[in-house]
């Protein structure tokens, strides 16, 4: 098993380098479901205690509307797509917008259907990210049917710590931006994009790309 604290530069780097590649797929996948430009920040990998996951994002008290994923197969991780509510609201008006036509007010939208909106946007762009990392390596994966949570930012991501917690104390985060652009109003609709790998897929990532 890899030991986190460790790792030396050169292995950051491959790792930071998967986490662009899958972006990048993530935000073309995006960037298709919507008809917009997306845009993507280089992507920022970092070893933290699953204990400071809370705040290490961000108020930990924000409300936030957050897509989860467990990957299961070669190369398994859990994976969140996180927005401010606003956001996620912004988001569901577009995709709506994009499927029907016309638009409607997210105060008009039944729970039921953001939901069903938002958990369409985050498997869009947390398989297509997920695609990219496997073709990459050579694996097969399987991914979870999404699961939709609207609730303060440091609640979310106590959940994940604790379903990562029985792994281990300490996790590799890759973290990236992706925003879309050339909204009216001067609009911005930005998400996060958080990779967890397990220790056992991070051992065959740094494997893969001759690292380990």
């Amino acid at each position: 098993m890899a030991d986190l604290e460790s790792f030396n530069a050169l292995q950051l780097d491959a790792i930071r380098e998967v986490g662009n590649i899958g972006t990048g797929n993530a935000a073309t996948a995006l960037s298709g479901l919507l008809s917009r430009m997306i845009h993507m920040s280089v992507p920022e990998t970092e070893i933290v205690s699953i204990y400071e996951l809370a705040g290490h994002y961000g108020d930990p008290m924000e409300i936030v509307g957050a897509v989860f994923v467990r990957s299961m197969g070669g190369f398994e991780c859990s994976l969140i797509f996180i927005q401010s509510e606003d956001d996620a609201d912004l988001m569901v008006e577009l995709l709506l917008k994009q499927q029907f036509g016309t638009f409607i007010p997210v105060g008009e939208i039944p729970e039921e259907m953001k939901d069903s909106a938002l958990s369409e946007v985050g498997n869009i762009v947390l398989s297509s990210f997920l695609n990219a990392i496997n073709l990459l390596i050579g694996t097969q994966y399987q991914i979870s049917v999404p699961g939709v949570a609207h609730d303060m930012l440091s609640s979310i991501l106590d959940v994940v710590a604790s379903i990562y917690g029985q792994l281990g104390e300490t996790a590799l985060l890759v973290n990236t931006e992706i925003s879309v652009e050339g909204l009216e109003d001067g609009r911005k609709i930005s998400g996060h994009i958080i990779l967890i790998p397990d220790p056992e897929a991070l051992d065959l990532l740094l494997k893969k790309l001759k690292v380990m």
